[in-house]
């Protein structure tokens, strides 16, 4: 169970919530270095560590109603699982709850846009995921942001450093805009609408968080990925931390760890 967190029923999964940590441990589609199935354990271990006050919003952590529905068990069709954690997503957000969805690839996110139904989807990520496949595969991490404009009107990708020529094409188009990492530290929050945040954890310089499938340099660093969950997570209707994995020393689990705290901190004081 997340730290500060209660268990959930998973029949009524929301229920008397006001936020649900939901572990999605799919790792079918990784093309580098395997292990975001043990993503979600990770980031709960090291959570361990951190104080349940929260100096800048005042608040504790084990009072702001979250409650940990437990891992979704993955299987290899990647196509039938989205579909079945898309059903499980609907339903914290139909009791009136905020999703936190820990992957796992970030090919779980697509699930959480499909059941959030934003306007804007914004991606703290080094990769620009608009791919129409990967080897073929159209359900691959990298083709995460083009699935979500099937959904959202726009996209916006922060820190984003590497794609192929097609994806950087596509990516001039009136609906994406890219914030490169050299910006994101000034970028201000122009939203229109719901948002749904998603965390790929490679957005930050490997440096911070070396433990992730296809760790990319020259990123952000910890300090302002907090400040960008910060100032998007009081427009946002959904939340997920994705593609940490077991390949490190526990710093890219405590970073994510840690940005899903402030997220529900900056959500709740909002």
């Amino acid at each position: 169970m997340f730290p500060g967190a209660r268990d959930a029923d998973p029949a009524s999964a929301g229920e008397r919530a006001d936020y649900v940590v939901v572990g999605a441990p799919l790792d079918v589609s990784t093309s580098f270095r395997p292990g975001a199935r043990f993503g979600p354990d990770e980031v709960r271990k090291f959570a361990r560590t951190f104080e349940d006050y929260h100096p800048s919003s005042g608040t504790h952590f084990s009072e702001l109603g979250v409650t940990d529905y437990g891992d979704v068990h993955a299987w290899n069709d990647a196509a039938e699982y989205l579909d079945y954690l898309e059903g499980v997503l609907t339903d914290v957000h139909w009791n009136d709850a905020i999703p936190l969805l820990v992957g796992g690839e970030h090919t779980v996110s697509v699930a959480g846009v499909r059941a959030a139904d934003p306007d804007v989807f914004v991606a703290l990520d080094a990769h620009l995921d608009l791919r129409e496949d990967l080897d073929g595969d159209p359900l691959s991490h990298s083709t995460v942001t083009r699935h979500a404009l099937d959904v959202a009107d726009e996209a916006v990708v922060v820190g984003a450093r590497s794609g192929n020529e097609h994806e950087w094409e596509r990516a001039t188009e009136s609906d994406v805009t890219v914030v490169p990492p050299e910006d994101a530290a000034d970028w201000t929050p122009d939203v229109d609408g719901d948002v749904y945040l998603s965390v790929d954890i490679d957005a930050a310089d490997p440096a911070f968080a070396p433990g992730t499938g296809t760790p990319e340099p020259f990123g952000l660093d910890s300090a302002t990925m907090r400040d960008l969950v910060r100032e998007v997570a009081p427009e946002s209707v959904a939340f997920d931390v994705v593609e940490v994995n077991d390949r490190d020393d526990g710093q890219a689990a405590t970073l994510a760890a840690k940005l899903l705290r402030e997220f529900v901190h900056s959500h709740a004081d909002a």
